[in-house]
């Protein structure tokens, strides 16, 4: 089964499932998703990805001002601690109201992280959004919070390092100038937009494992142009979701769910050791387990493909919130 198998994160010793499961919407973030998400629920598809043999799950410090990272501590303290052979993945944060980001917060922020999730260690510690810094140099300087990062991981707090952002003018200097073990890009690799295709080239050059994350575009290459008039985060024109249609129709020609392709886009890819996948609901799992080994014949891949791809940033006009 495809989402068993693992790939190893750089030379850190840690392996990854080629299916991880992101906890952003769990946080509850309706401006985000256009949706909300109760906490039972919440609850339940945390538990659900954590019964997983190889359960992996994405947090991160600022997702939904901390309601992730809570509601996971809650169910690791209900299991006793984290269960053995699942990976736990969290980010380094800015201070939300500041802006700041210099060594002081990425500690402030590792040391939350794990008081709130109820760990002394996490699997991979990612650097997250520089690119919203109030000051760059804060983070890139010496002794600033990359420089802290990789303390972390000598000491220990965490297994692995890596670097989890959006713009890749900003990503790739940084991927050049430091040993990352891991990358997250997020909505720019999937089956309308390659903007992350030099990224994903640079770090196969330097050994850094791909987690390429949010291969549905915020739902809409998952429930269709109809059902999810959102495409990255925000309500898009039907110029934006034209290419989602032609994906749609490529795959009803074939019989083919539309989730299938584009998590099957990433999967696909050698380049990438992991997708990572929002989920809101515990039936989700299974539902991307199955879509991850459902057959796609050569024919439709060619058709899809050939489809025009953006290589545009797709959140160049976001506006970003955290709720």
């Amino acid at each position: 089964m495809i989402a068993n198998a693992l790939r190893q994160v750089g030379t850190s010793g840690v392996a990854v499932p080629r299916i991880g499961f992101g906890a952003t919407a769990l946080a509850d973030m309706p401006e985000t998703y256009g949706y909300s998400v109760g906490e039972e629920r919440a609850l339940a598809t945390i538990r659900a990805i954590l019964d997983q043999p190889v359960g992996f799950i994405d947090t991160s410090r600022n997702y939904g001002l901390g309601r992730s990272e809570a509601l996971i501590g809650k169910v690791v303290r209900e299991r006793g601690g984290w269960p053995a052979g699942r990976i736990l993945s969290t980010k380094l944060d800015r201070d939300m109201n500041t802006l700041q980001f210099d060594a002081a917060q990425a500690r402030r922020s590792l040391e939350e992280s794990l008081s709130t999730l109820g760990v002394d260690h996490v699997d991979i510690l990612h650097l997250h959004d520089p690119e919203y810094a109030s000051n760059l140099s804060d983070v890139t300087g010496r002794g600033g919070a990359l420089d802290a990062l990789m303390r972390m991981k000598e000491e220990g707090l965490a297994r692995a390092v890596g670097l989890a952002a959006g713009r890749i003018d900003i990503m790739m200097p940084l991927l050049r100038d430091w040993d990352f073990d891991a990358l997250i890009t997020h909505n720019r690799f999937t089956l309308v937009n390659r903007n992350a295709g030099p990224m994903l080239e640079l770090a196969a050059a330097r050994g850094i494992a791909v987690f390429n994350a949010a291969p549905y575009a915020s739902g809409a290459l998952a429930k269709g142009a109809d059902s999810q008039q959102r495409y990255v985060y925000q309500i898009a024109s039907e110029s934006v979701l034209g290419p989602i249609r032609r994906v749609e129709e490529v795959c009803a020609r074939h019989g083919i769910p539309l989730g299938a392709a584009a998590l099957q886009f990433s999967l696909r890819d050698p380049s990438i050791a992991s997708t990572i996948c929002g989920v809101s609901r515990p039936e989700r799992i299974e539902e991307t387990l199955k879509w991850a080994n459902w057959s796609i014949s050569e024919e439709a891949w060619s058709e899809l493909l050939a489809l025009p791809a953006s290589t545009d940033d797709p959140e160049s006009s976001r506006e970003y919130s955290p709720g």
